[in-house]
């Protein structure tokens, strides 16, 4: 990519992509081409196609996606199928139809068999069954890394599959339904701190509310309390998180550095050649739910509630062939989640 390339982020406001462009113009890239949803409909095959045609992008990032946690996951079964298959179709297809010079493909290793090889490496996809709670939205995903790897085999386009493991940072959703564990237990926390403190007019300014009574029977729903916060399942489960910044910069690497073709060694059967992004370094639910409450400074309990579901037991991504590919991460777990809670209370 040169700095004065033409290059489109699909999603630009959510995690992942409002990390990409902060990457890019750090890097000075300065031509970057953004849609709101209400500018753009990503879910509409026309409407993507009179973009691509008017605008004419040399390279995209498609990291839009209808994304939750195992909440979301499992209770907008057919929304998280229907709204990703669509999105990524249009985008990489038209693509293709409109000489884009590369692509990259943002998917998730939920991707991977429930009882997958631990570190999951990427030839162990479509090898057993899928975690069910996300079932439909891992399908989407592997879809579009099936998409694209198809169309490099049969077009000689030049399109990049990468799934990074689960992601924390700026922009993060917060959103107590639908947020992914370490962003709902940063802010379950975080309230339950501030009621524990009576700081009352914290509480209703985060959440919007008016009255106490109200605030203090919503955050009862989520197990919030000044005393103790309820995290589903046993705590055992294990989990990878990455800095959504250094995702960025091991995309943008990857975008400048590295093609279709050095995803894979050999020439038969072409296939996995989707690339993890992570750490390779892991910590429990448990140990995660302490580290955070250590962060914030609440002084109460942390309920493991067993009744509810733990999902995958083991998450962690073998990243050999990123390491191989030339790029390693550079922020560790804790202070990362130092700079996303300072971050959220200034935003918030």
């Amino acid at each position: 990519m040169d700095k004065n390339s033409k290059i489109y982020v699909a999603g630009h406001r959510g995690l992942v992509g409002s990390a990409i462009i902060k990457n890019l113009h750090f890097k000075g890239y300065s031509n970057i081409m953004t849609r709101t949803h209400s500018e753009l409909d990503l879910t509409s095959q026309q409407a993507v196609a009179d973009f691509f045609l008017a605008e004419k992008p040399e390279y995209v990032f498609l990291a839009a996606a209808k994304v939750g946690g195992i909440v979301a996951n499992n209770t907008y079964r057919g929304e998280f199928i229907y709204e990703n298959v669509m999105i990524q179709n249009n985008i990489i297809h038209q693509s293709f139809l409109n000489g884009v010079k590369k692509l990259m493909f943002l998917g998730s290793t939920c991707i991977y068999p429930k009882n997958a090889p631990q570190p999951m490496p990427e030839h162990c996809l479509l090898t057993d069954t899928l975690e069910y709670t996300n079932e439909p939205y891992a399908i989407a995903k592997i879809a579009g890394i099936k998409m694209c790897e198809s169309y490099n085999l049969q077009y000689g386009t030049n399109y990049i599959s990468v799934m990074p493991t689960n992601l924390y940072g700026p922009n993060d959703n917060f959103d107590l339904e639908k947020s992914h564990v370490l962003p709902a237990m940063i802010r379950k926390i975080h309230l339950a701190k501030l009621l524990s403190e009576n700081n009352t007019q914290a509480v209703l300014d985060d959440l919007k509310m008016d009255d106490i009574e109200t605030a203090l029977g919503y955050l009862k729903g989520f197990g919030v309390s000044g005393e103790r916060v309820e995290i589903w399942g046993s705590g055992k489960p294990m989990r990878e998180f990455l800095w959504s910044e250094d995702m960025a910069d091991a995309c943008v690497f990857l975008m400048e550095n590295r093609d279709f073709k050095d995803t894979f060694s050999t020439t038969n059967e072409i296939r996995n050649t989707h690339i993890n992004i992570g750490t390779g370094i892991d910590i429990s639910i448990h140990d995660l739910a302490h580290l955070i409450r250590e962060i914030v400074g609440f002084s109460g309990e942390l309920y493991f509630n067993v009744d509810k579901p733990d999902g995958t037991m083991k998450k962690l991504t073998n990243v050999s062939k990123l390491h191989a590919l030339g790029w390693k991460h550079t922020v560790e777990l804790k202070s990362g989640i130092e700079m996303i809670y300072n971050w959220y209370k200034e935003v918030h």
